[in-house]
């Protein structure tokens, strides 16, 4: 980068002398780039670059004109070559590889940029301290390094990087290997001033102790320790089995749970009279006992020393006990790598051990730590090997919380009985029917309710069709044929009987046209008395006024106000709402095609459908309520005035291939044919032979109050083809 300064240089190209000053703005002298190091510039006389007195000590000066202080960033005696010469006699050389002077504020001077000797010593000390070596390390550099941690990994690789501050006071390191990751900064002196605003602590791993009985000053169990074991059933022989010992500090004596591999002590935990547990600080972490799962095929996992006692007091030997607890809950992150998953490296140290059973029964206490435990041990070791415990019950509402608390109150059998009894662990998404019973039970007895369906209220429909909550129903005919009419009619009717509430969401009704139709059928009288019902008594305004609140209390509304279409999933997300605020019971989407069905380039419309319906049959099952959903038939071409097909409906054949219920809604529009007011509902498809079977059902339509009832249709039928 060339600069040019805001000051003239103070040098005549004809001076003899060895030495420039450059002038320049303070912000200039200190400019930084963004991007990368700024070049600079050294300029030279010719004549001193050409004379042969060449003994003349070149030096570049940068002078701060704002300060009017003098300091030399940079000297250098070697004689520098011309890269570019210009018509005033002068000439200039980049240096992009010079170290750069970062921005820094008013109180520090330009001093502190330059390397301190004596902070790059300590530095380097405390580096070497935690195993990096620094010594070939430039300041203001990145070095490549191996890195102590991991060692490179099996290629031996410097994946290291380390920085070392211009100044030489600070460091900061990062290891670019995933499997390790290791990061950290320091600095030489804890108190200095810094332009670093934190600084992170340096952690160094210690080495792992050797101990000994001797060492740790154990020795075996007083009288009191036994009797306190025989209160909770732990026999003496017990607890000379697993070594099980006290040490005395002052006057207190603590129990000593000793943790051995292949029977040498490795780590060694203590609990005192108050239930205070501490282990011995940079021992290795595996679980207590686990020298008896060496070879073991099953292996039983618990959450305390005392509990794996107590299990081989039923009989278990090949049972260990986790060294640090439970957690308070679950965490909600992954699994993180082994070398980083510090809270359980007892785990990992005893991966030898554990890979090699096939059946892993996780006996964890009964409160919620207990279980995040159990769940945390089984995201390690794999759920499809783990098994869990179910405690007994205590009481009517309180149940024992571990296994020594059935040792003690219910014996070694019952222990033994509920070890034998574990369950498989819980997958997400697989199941046994077992895990369904309760619901069989109920549903043979009737007791879930409505598990023979809801009637519709028509007697001619009770063989054929009845609504159970969680199903879709497809309903389908040509346009003009009472579709919507004749599901709104089903809602009357079962609010009346059953006191089921709904969401509406009907795109081809406005509000107080779609209130109209509902309360005309609720109260059985015409909204207006003109028309279709000048001879009729129209509602009243004390039964509108009930209408109304009945309205209120029975629907709600899912309306897009605005230019655009709703999607299926906006309408499913308010209608779970309306579920969780209203408890509705019922759905109604009325039509499909007024719904927004973008899809991907790639997706064809039998793929869209299928998707989507999917969606809203989940929606329906999970939240156990009906799906009324409204599909046109596409184009019909040479209608000649029959029912359609479900196969018919405009999209895709999953519409009847994917529904729980297929009906079509029919109107006799032919005087010759029959009554213009017979309504056919064609039942066309019934998943569950429970609730119906497929048939034609006919209603008649009372045009006045939207109203459909049950007719004699075979001698109404005989009747119009005998003639007046």
């Amino acid at each position: 980068m060339l600069f040019t300064p805001p000051r003239k240089f103070l040098l005549s190209p004809y001076s003899k002398s060895s030495r420039i000053i450059v002038m320049g703005s303070k912000n200039f002298l200190l400019l930084k780039s963004p991007v990368a190091p700024a070049t600079y510039a050294c300029l030279h006389s010719l004549h001193d670059n050409s004379s042969s007195s060449s003994s003349y000590s070149l030096r570049t000066l940068i002078f701060d004109s704002y300060t009017r202080k003098c300091s030399r960033l940079f000297a250098y005696r070697k004689q520098m070559q011309l890269s570019y010469q210009r018509a005033n006699g002068y000439s200039f050389t980049p240096y992009a590889a010079m170290p750069i002077p970062r921005p820094i504020s008013d109180v520090e001077s330009l001093e502190k940029q330059f390397v301190d000797d004596k902070k790059l010593m300590i530095l380097k000390q405390k580096l070497q301290e935690i195993g990096i070596d620094g010594s070939s390390c430039m300041p203001g550099q990145y070095n490549g390094l191996v890195c102590p941690s991991c060692k490179g990994g099996e290629s031996n690789e410097k994946s290291l990087s380390l920085h070392v501050d211009e100044d030489g006071g600070a460091a900061v390191w990062t290891c670019f290997r995933a499997k390790c990751g290791w990061k950290g900064a320091t600095r030489a002196f804890a108190g200095v001033n810094s332009t670093y605003s934190t600084m992170n602590k340096t952690k160094t791993k210690q080495p792992i102790r050797t101990i000994t009985e001797e060492s740790l000053g154990l020795e075996p169990l007083c009288s009191e320790l036994l009797a306190y074991f025989a209160e909770r059933m732990i026999s003496g022989e017990t607890l000379r089995r697993n070594a099980v010992m006290q040490k005395r500090t002052g006057d207190q004596i603590a129990i000593a749970f000793t943790y051995q591999r292949n029977g040498e002590l490795v780590s060694c935990k203590y609990r005192d009279i108050n239930k205070k547990f501490w282990q011995e600080a940079n021992t290795e972490k595996v679980f207590y006992g686990l020298d008896d799962i060496k070879e073991a095929s099953d292996v039983i996992i618990v959450e305390g020393e005392m509990d794996k006692l107590t299990m081989e007091e039923a009989g278990f030997k090949n049972c260990v006990s986790v060294p640090d607890g439970a957690p308070p809950k679950v965490s909600a992150k992954e699994v993180p790598a082994e070398e980083k998953d510090t809270k359980y490296q007892y785990l990992w140290n005893c991966k030898a051990y554990t890979e090699k059973a096939s059946r892993i029964i996780l006996a964890t206490d009964a409160d919620p730590p207990g279980q995040a435990l159990a769940e945390e041990l089984a995201r390690r070791l794999g759920r499809e090997r783990c098994w869990r415990i179910k405690w007994p019950k205590k009481n009517d509402t309180e149940y024992f919380k571990d296994a020594n608390e059935v040792l003690m109150y219910m014996g070694p059998d019952a222990l033994k009985e509920v070890i034998e009894n574990a369950e498989l662990y819980p997958i997400r998404g697989l199941f046994n029917f077992r895990d369904y019973f309760d619901e069989i039970n109920d549903y043979y007895h009737q007791s879930l309710g409505f598990e023979l369906g809801v009637s519709t209220g028509w007697r001619a429909l009770n063989e054929l069709y009845n609504v159970v909550p969680g199903e879709l129903t497809i309903v389908t005919g040509v346009p003009n044929s009472g579709k919507s009419e004749w599901i709104d009619a089903l809602l009357v009717n079962l609010n009346h009987s059953v006191g089921w509430k709904f969401a509406l969401c009907s795109m081809e009704n406005r509000v107080r046209e779609h209130g109209r139709k509902l309360l005309e059928k609720h109260i059985k009288k015409p909204f207006f008395d003109v028309r279709y019902g000048e001879r009729v008594e129209r509602i009243s305004t004390e039964e509108l006024e009930q209408g109304k609140k009945w309205l209120s209390d029975s629907f709600s509304l899912i309306r897009c106000e605005n230019d655009c279409l709703p999607s299926i999933n906006w309408v499913l997300e308010l209608a779970r709402i309306a579920v969780l605020r209203h408890g509705v019971n019922g759905l109604v989407i009325d039509p499909y095609n007024e719904l927004d069905h973008q899809r991907p380039p790639n997706q064809t419309e039998t793929e869209y459908v299928s998707q989507m319906l999917t969606k809203v049959k989940r929606f329906a099952q999970h939240h156990s309520c009906h799906v009324w959903f409204v599909a046109h038939p596409r184009q019909l071409h040479n209608w000649i005035g029959g029912p359609p097909n479900m196969y018919d409906i405009s999209g895709s054949a999953h519409f009847i291939n994917k529904c729980d219920n297929g009906i079509v809604i029919h109107r006799n529009r032919d005087p010759d044919a029959g009554p213009v007011d017979l309504v056919q509902v064609c039942v066309r498809k019934v998943r569950n032979k429970v609730i119906g079977t497929i048939g034609d059902a006919y209603l008649s339509y009372n045009r006045v109050t939207g109203e459909y009832s049950d007719i004699d249709v075979t001698g109404l039928l005989s009747k119009h083809k005998r003639g007046p």
